[in-house]
């Protein structure tokens, strides 16, 4: 590899090396080289992209194999990028979700907003009419947070800077009428069950909103900062359009093959089936890092997009980090509880409560099976007795009947999301044992409401909470690299010192999801952190 001379006069391989090619890793790189900096990606598996990818899991049939669904990847992001050039395209869904509950009764919630309330209106005339005011109450406090997103929060510690930093947000808080300042503070610390408790009476509209709540959070409705959770699922938009929800063609490896591209042509090197087995410190400082066949990259800068559990465990020498540091990353509460199915099927799944010939409105929403709070509760408990849920909590969506590139004519991929699978199994039990028999319980609970499902199905890719921390790095099979607790957001991302991407290691910077704003397929974390490296490396203070 060509040893060059870097813009501040240092002989180094690399300005940075990012560890890790997830959309985080290939957002931050592509803004790092169009800063100048000479960057190289390295990636453990063969393909870019992290947890979304698109693979084939049967032959003939590719789909989305972790992450699932585009919301919340940021405009801003899609825009500098240029992904749609790069052959980006965004279908959206025809109804945001479809919420079976029994063998006749069912809940839509249609893009139509007059549509919706017609559907509320069905289970609660009152929860109609509240409808405007939550949905507004919502946005109001989404606006307020999709201003913070695109920056770092200010650094406890940090400095005066980061203290004129928390004084300014602090003042236009203080300018907001009390009201929405209450309105922000509850949405940060509540339960969702709490929250929707002041807006709706139907607890079938409740349990559909509470959904959100609980995805990735190993929580029920009822736990205390799931209202959250809730609200990070509203931030996104698809095609301009706020709230919606959409399927990127080619599956979710689009995005990040898009990704690549631009990086590419920015001047990102990005090299695959190399996995780091250490990030080289020299003196204290991050100044490189050891790949698993033994090659030595050296840089000025190291970015880390895995998991900071996985980076301060796995990669990085433990005697150079502070033990107040190292105990706090260890004690990080981590495990989103998701065990996620992709299958080929036959033919579309008939719901007993929505008959229809063919492909129908539902098909292309998100289908979602969790009837009632009590039932989200129930999935929640039983995980932590007996380590799933015995009817577990499914989304499943359809990609293919809105990209046919994904199966053969006349057969369909579906992606099941599945809630609740508890990272540790108890008794000893390990999740090579178990999955099989939980993926059948999966199966069970969708036949339930489409009796057609479990018959149709011609193969299926099984990812226990195991198999996602084996194959895509996600320490205890969690998405969001960090539970979304009120203890690890905002300026406690991932804790109280470094909300400010740099670690405690000088050089070593965290750039995925780990660190501010969290988990989603955003490409937020990696813009927010390529701005602080740049800015250090023209400041020259590492």
């Amino acid at each position: 590899m060509k040893v060059y001379r870097a813009f501040w006069g240092t002989l180094l391989m690399y300005d940075v090396v990012i560890v890790g090619g997830g959309h985080n890793g290939l957002t931050c790189g592509y803004y790092l080289a169009k800063a100048g900096l000479k960057t190289l990606i390295v990636e453990r598996r063969d393909i870019v992209g992290g947890a979304a990818v698109t693979e084939e899991f049967h032959p003939g049939f590719r789909n989305s194999t972790a992450s699932y669904t585009v919301s919340l990847l940021n405009p801003k992001i899609i825009a500098d990028l240029d992904l749609h050039r790069h052959g980006l395209e965004v279908r959206e869904r025809a109804a945001s979700n479809f919420f079976p509950l029994n063998d006749s009764q069912y809940l839509m919630f249609p893009v139509d907003g007059e549509e919706k309330r017609r559907e509320f209106a069905k289970f609660s005339e009152k929860d109609a009419a509240a409808l405007e005011e939550y949905e507004a109450d919502i946005e109001a406090v989404a606006d307020e947070l999709r201003a913070l997103l695109l920056k770092s929060p200010p650094n406890v510690g940090g400095g005066l800077s980061d203290l004129l930093k928390a004084g300014a947000l602090g003042l236009s808080a203080l300018r907001k009428p009390v009201e929405a300042q209450r309105l922000l503070l509850d949405m940060a610390t509540q339960s969702c069950g709490d929250l929707l408790d002041r807006y709706f009476e139907s607890d079938i509209i409740k349990a559909a909103y509470a959904f959100d709540g609980i995805v990735g959070a190993y929580a029920g409705p009822q736990s205390l900062g799931t209202a959250y959770v809730l609200l990070h699922h509203c931030f996104g938009e698809v095609n301009g359009k706020k709230g919606m929800w959409g399927h990127a063609v080619g599956g979710m490896g689009a995005i990040t093959a898009a990704m690549r591209k631009a990086a590419e042509e920015a001047g990102v090197t990005i090299r695959t089936g190399v996995g780091v087995s250490e990030v080289i410190t020299t003196g204290g400082k991050a100044s490189g890092v050891v790949l698993e066949d033994g090659t030595k990259i050296e840089a000025r800068v190291v970015a880390s997009n895995v998991a900071p559990k996985l980076l301060f465990d796995k990669l990085v020498d433990p005697g150079v980090v502070p033990d107040d540091f190292l105990r706090r990353i260890r004690g990080l509460k981590s495990g989103s509880a998701t065990f996620r199915m992709n299958v080929a099927l036959n033919e579309l799944p008939r719901f007993t409560c929505k008959p229809s010939d063919g492909q129908a409105e539902h098909h292309s929403s998100g289908i979602v099976i969790g009837p009632s709070v009590a039932y989200l509760e129930k999935a929640y408990l039983d995980a932590q007795q007996y380590g799933w849920s015995r009817e577990p909590i499914v989304e499943m969506l359809i990609p293919s009947t809105l990209d046919d590139s994904l199966a053969p004519e006349g057969k369909h991929v579906a992606s099941l999301f599945c809630q609740h699978f508890a990272p540790t199994l108890p008794g000893g039990k390990s999740w090579d044992d178990c999955r099989e028999q939980a993926a059948d319980c999966v199966i069970e609970t969708v036949n339930k409401y489409a009796p057609n499902f479990k018959e149709s199905i011609i193969a299926r890719q099984i990812h226990s909470p195991l198999d996602l921390e084996r194959k895509f790095g996600l320490i205890d099979g969690d998405i969001f690299h960090g539970q979304l607790t009120p203890n690890q957001l905002f300026s406690a991302r991932p804790m109280l010192g470094h909300a400010d991407h740099r670690m405690p290691v000088k050089g070593l910077y965290l750039c995925g999801s780990g660190a501010h704003p969290g988990g989603g397929v955003t490409g937020v974390p990696g813009h927010n952190a390529a701005a602080v490296i740049v800015k250090d490396c023209k400041r020259r203070v590492i």
